[in-house]
Order: structure tokens, then sequence, then C-alpha cells
């Protein structure tokens, strides 16, 4: 049986911690640079799947699940919503926890002192997403495939714009994005990418 797009569900979150690890050294694994394998999928993937979950999709294959992309159609109020119902609760729940490496530490100040993503960008393209794809699942075609589930879903909710951030390091992904459609719209501590919808 080949790889399914599907809605992610509940019981897909212990899926999206291990891979958003897997994943979270610019693509490669980062397990050796997290003291706990949670930390990544704190930030970038499990918050979607309680707060947006209308729009996270994994990509499942034989039961397992190998990819997911996560969004929300607006931004600033997602990060609002972080920080009144999210990052309270973990700040609570690592109150006291020490940073054992640079990794870490970026973790638990954002936990402690929540960071959002630039404004300017996220009043232009209101919608954002992340993805992250274990190997097997990086050929075939289905980043674009997942890219466009999401992208459909985001659309569906009637939003205009989509935006993504990358690493100022990571070129493999900037060819697929502009490969893919997106744009340039600037730049910072990371490359912002966006596409209208």
């Amino acid at each position: 049986m080949s790889p399914q797009i599907r809605q992610a569900r509940p019981e897909d979150r212990e899926a999206l911690f291990s891979i958003c690890l897997l994943t979270a050294d610019g693509g490669a694994d980062a397990s050796a640079l997290y003291s706990d394998p949670d930390y990544p999928g704190l930030v970038w993937s499990v918050p979607y799947l309680d707060f947006a979950p209308d729009h996270a999709f994994v990509l499942e294959d034989d039961g397992a699940v190998i990819g997911y992309v996560v969004g929300t159609t607006d931004t600033q109020a997602f990060e609002r919503r972080l920080d009144a119902e999210w990052w309270p609760m973990l700040a609570e729940k690592y109150a006291g926890r020490e940073a054992a490496t640079k990794q870490d530490k970026n973790v638990l100040d954002r936990i402690r002192q929540p960071k959002h993503g630039n404004a300017s960008i996220s009043d232009r393209y209101p919608a954002h997403l992340h993805i992250n794809l274990l190997p097997p699942a990086q050929s075939g075609g289905w980043g674009r495939k997942m890219i466009e589930a999401e992208l459909d879903s985001l659309r569906k909710a009637d939003a205009k714009a989509m935006h993504l951030g990358l690493s100022l390091t990571n070129d493999r992904a900037y060819g697929f994005y502009k490969h893919i459609g997106l744009s340039e719209i600037g730049r910072d501590e990371a490359i912002w990418m966006g596409i209208t919808l």
C-alpha cells in the first residue's frame, strides 16, 4: 500500500514529537542537540494538533506516520491563543528545568518568554505552515502533495496568503519551496517565503 495523506488525530501526537526531533537540525536528526526529545515538537508541531486541528495532516505509510504538515489561517490569532493557553501550561510544567544545550535554551526561553513571528510578514501573509518528512517520504512528490493538502485546507477556510520560515542555511528547502511556487518575501534571522492563495 502506498502512503496516504490524512487528517491528523490526537493519537498522532507522539509521531509529531518524534518527526519534529528527527528533522529539527535543518531537516536532519537533532536528537543529539536536545536533552529532552519533546522540545522541538513543543514549538513547531504539537500545538497545531491541539489548537488548529483542522489544518493538521499526516502522511501515513503502512500504519506508521512518516511526515506531517500543520498550519493555521491566522498567525497572530494563533500566537495569542498560545500565549493564553499553551505557553503558561508549559512554563509551569518546565519551571526549574535547566538547559543542557544551546537548543534546549532556545526552547525553554521561548516557553518562558514567547517569541512571535515577523508581524510585517504575517500582516501580509496571515496563514502559515510547518512541514517535516522523514527520509523515506522525502521523494516521490510527497512534500508537494502535503503542502497542496495544507494550502487547500487554508483556502477552504478563506485564507488569502500563507508564509513559512526556514533557516538561512537550508538551501535544499529553499530550492524546493521556490520550485513549488513560493517566493522569498523577507529575511532576518530566517528566510521568509510566501504565496497568495
